[in-house]
């Protein structure tokens, strides 16, 4: 498993955990808990952005913007795309 240094939220500023709060709002319902196997440690996608907020920020809007449910795609059609697209690409996740 790959080390990626990431600022804890106790330790963010003022700035990066009201970006933080912003994005884990935005969190498809899908994300507001965890599943019962989900690791003790706070890990998340999101926190291996902290080193570069801009990037976490415009990443994770997009993210939001295109899982809208008000868009024709349901959520599953978008996972049945991204597993067709990693079967495709050879990925092996």
């Amino acid at each position: 498993m790959a080390w990626i240094k990431t600022i804890p939220f106790d330790e963010a500023d003022d700035d990066l955990k009201q970006l933080l709060m912003e994005t884990r709002i935005a969190y498809p319902q899908e994300y507001e808990a965890p599943s019962e196997n989900s690791s003790i440690v706070n890990e998340s996608i999101v926190d291996t952005h902290t080193l570069i907020p801009g990037a976490l920020k415009h990443a994770f809007a997009t993210f939001s913007e295109l899982m809208d449910p008000k868009l024709p795609l349901k959520r599953r059609q978008h996972e049945m795309i991204a597993t067709m697209v990693s079967l495709t690409n050879d990925c092996f996740y």
